[in-house]
């Protein structure tokens, strides 16, 4: 296990997500049992790249001087894995809110689910969901949807570089996506839904690559807490 110095001079820790934890929360975990297995009074820490509380995954969490680093591994392509739900919507595009619109699915077939991937292959223009994190006007998008404010929301170009269906139970779809920075995979389930002349959202996330880092090499924040307590100090 690393060394005091070595979390202070830098270490890119792949953490595996669970679920309805947030980003934030797993980076704290972290950081107190950093802190209070070298009795440290500060350490730098942050994720490269936040996940929604309903998604599990890989979270980048860098520390000391490879805080640097957060930037560039931001900008590195995604992979998701994950399925969407046919045949409704939510006001957020996923779990977190009640369905709020239901639509047919019976003119849904096979062909049309992977012909429906084709239209959002390459660079396209994604509108972000008005439940995100993002800032208009000095507030938070999801703050402004609760307050039920109505809020126009610039698109933006992103980049799919793969779109893969992995199964079909109808209404569910599984699918497996790569994407580019920036990519909202919520709002790539509503337009999908709306390419189908249904609706859908997405109800299970699960991010499993940044760049070359796999979440197969990644560890759960407890697991992580627990290995640092039994190791050595030094």
């Amino acid at each position: 296990m690393n060394t005091k110095e070595d979390f202070l001079n830098g270490q890119i820790l792949l953490i595996d997500k669970p679920l309805e934890w947030t980003s934030f929360q797993a980076v704290n975990a972290l950081k107190w049992a950093i802190r209070k297995k070298f009795d440290l009074k500060k350490i730098k820490i942050g994720h490269a790249g936040t996940l929604d509380p309903l998604a599990t995954g890989l979270l980048i969490i860098c520390t000391g001087k490879f805080t640097k680093k957060i930037p560039e591994l931001q900008g590195q392509v995604k992979e998701y894995t994950g399925t969407f739900t046919l045949g409704a919507t939510t006001p957020s595009y996923d779990l977190e809110t009640e369905v709020n619109e239901t639509f047919p699915t019976e003119h849904i077939t096979d062909a049309s689910i992977k012909e429906a991937t084709t239209k959002f292959l390459g660079e396209i223009d994604q509108v972000p969901p008005i439940f995100s994190a993002l800032k208009k006007d000095g507030k938070r998008l999801y703050e402004l949807a609760r307050e039920g404010k109505q809020v126009e929301i610039k698109s933006r170009k992103i980049e799919i570089l793969e779109f893969e269906i992995t199964r079909t139970e109808l209404p569910k779809v599984g699918f497996r996506v790569v994407c580019s920075k920036g990519t909202y995979i919520r709002s790539l389930a509503h337009d999908f839904g709306k390419a189908l002349g249904s609706g859908a959202y997405l109800s299970e996330l699960r991010r499993t690559k940044i760049g070359d880092f796999n979440v197969n090499n990644a560890t759960s924040p407890n697991v992580f807490k627990e290995k640092l307590e039994a190791s050595t100090s030094t």
